[in-house]
């Protein structure tokens, strides 16, 4: 059975998060170890747009995380405490979240994107214009790269897409070029 197939029946064919019903998607909570359902969530668009643009969120709609914050399935809270911490300033997330608890590997899991951490703690990635840099965007080469440990050469002007952050080094993104998985430090890149 297909990813989409199971977290539908797994849902109901519902948002987890917010309960609706139309424009429903598979989002991976990241890092992820294996895939499979359970490092997914079915998700609304409107859920997903928030999640992935950090400042853009409608405070009133993630009023449901006081429902799905109890979910039996660990992506789903997962997700919930890093939306619950993005917006704790706003009183009745803070209270939410102290009524959530994780053991130590999926709290690491829950913080590994940088919620909850204050702002001057937090891993930001640029590129070498300063532009922040997101996982899943696509930046350009602005130089030769040689790639260690082979004898392969990313050329200057290399499109690479559906980038990776690495949540320990604020320096370091992954990607593929020429089909091959690389490490390529941020201050080489351009996002596109």
């Amino acid at each position: 059975m297909s990813l989409d197939r199971e977290l539908n029946k797994r849902s109901g064919s519902k948002c987890e998060l917010c309960a609706a019903t139309e424009n429903l998607k598979v989002y991976q909570v990241l890092p992820t170890q294996k895939g499979g359902t359970d490092e997914a969530i079915m998700a609304c668009d409107t859920c997903i747009d928030q999640i992935e643009n950090a400042g853009h969120e409608d405070l009133n709609h993630w009023r449901c995380l006081n429902d799905s914050m109890w979910s039996e399935h660990v992506a789903v809270q997962v997700v919930a405490w890093r939306m619950l911490s993005r917006l704790r300033n706003n009183g009745w997330p803070q209270e939410l979240l102290e009524q959530m608890y994780f053991d130590e590997d999926t709290l690491a899991w829950a913080q590994a994107t940088g919620e909850g951490e204050d702002d001057e703690n937090k891993i930001v990635h640029r590129d070498s214009n300063g532009v922040i840099l997101e996982h899943g965007d696509s930046v350009v080469l602005i130089k030769d790269l040689k790639v260690k440990g082979s004898s392969m050469v990313a050329k200057q002007g290399t499109a690479v897409r559906n980038i990776r952050l690495d949540h320990e080094n604020a320096e370091y993104i992954e990607g593929k070029v020429d089909g091959q998985q690389i490490v390529i430090i941020t201050q080489y890149v351009k996002k596109i």
